[in-house]
């Protein structure tokens, strides 16, 4: 939670913190509490049998694919999450990769650092032009709240929408709901806003990069697993999209193993550290959220 204030939390009861848990010290610390308030903190049935008390799981986030949501009913132990609390924040994550992404700010910045563009002999970076939004296709993957708020901004700037539901339902009307497959084939940015779970898991593999324009970008602030690791460092390598930007990774922090820490092109992919979800005010409303959870009582 870092610096967010947790003085509303701690008003409700005796408040004791942990900046990290293992899940061994998780349980140990659990043990006398009536309330688990956690992130990422794997909830099975050891975790469950060390916490005789326990009576409400508070997820200081949305997802919740780390707890065993039926042991918990089965135990009468409660759990809720907070959603909508970093609708805006990942939005914006999303687009700042976007943003860096097509407009090369990153080579831009270096260009002029360097001291390259002071040597160049015209008064522009004429070798890499940029690429306009205005007029491209934006294809969202999970037209949630979070991909709805992208999807607005993207028409903001001009750009067409698709999306594809991973769901199969396609509840928003404001814009054209298509496969997967016509969704690789005709955006020109992809971005990723859908949960991880069994239609997800490695949703967009070395196949479906194949499907996509040369041209293109896939951008994640989802979650890490819906688009295989190892497959896009080979599609980013052998050129089959034009660049990448991840937020979210199957294993965090990303191991220095990880093939996209070692990609022949490595200037084609951008990195964040699941910081999407973190902006101050997000996570002031989070830590609000929390509080009213408790409230909620059990």
């Amino acid at each position: 939670m870092g610096d967010v204030s947790l003085e509303e939390i701690a008003s409700l009861g005796e408040l004791t913190t942990y900046p990290s848990s293992t899940a061994e010290e998780a349980r140990e610390r659990v043990k006398d509490a009536d309330v688990a308030l956690l992130n990422k903190v794997i909830v099975d049935q050891a975790f469950l049998d060390a916490a005789s008390k326990l009576k409400l799981v508070c997820e200081a986030g949305t997802g919740i694919n780390n707890i065993n949501v039926k042991l918990c009913e089965e135990r009468g132990v409660i759990v809720r999450n907070v959603a909508g609390y970093s609708t805006d924040s990942v939005a914006q994550t999303a687009w700042m990769h976007i943003l860096n992404l097509v407009g090369r700010a990153f080579h831009y910045q270096d260009f002029v650092q360097s001291g390259a563009y002071s040597k160049n002999p015209v008064h522009v970076d004429y070798a890499h032009p940029f690429m306009e939004l205005a007029g491209k296709t934006l294809g969202i993957v999970g037209m949630g709240a979070i991909g709805q708020k992208v999807a607005a901004i993207g028409k903001a700037f001009g750009m067409d929408i698709i999306y594809y539901s991973t769901s199969g339902t396609g509840h928003c009307k404001d814009y054209p709901c298509v496969g997967l497959e016509e969704l690789l084939q005709k955006a020109d940015i992809i971005s990723i806003h859908a949960p991880y779970n069994e239609r997800t898991a490695g949703l967009i593999g070395y196949e479906q990069f194949k499907q996509m324009k040369h041209s293109a970008y896939l951008v994640n602030t989802g979650r890490g697993g819906i688009a295989v690791e190892e497959d896009l460092a080979r599609a980013l390598d052998e050129g089959l999209i034009a660049g990448a930007a991840l937020d979210v990774y199957v294993k965090e922090p990303l191991p220095q193993s990880s093939p996209l820490l070692h990609l022949v092109h490595p200037e084609r992919l951008l990195f964040s550290p699941h910081i999407a979800w973190y902006s101050q005010e997000a996570r002031a409303r989070l830590a609000h959220e929390m509080a009213q959870n408790i409230r909620k009582g059990w």
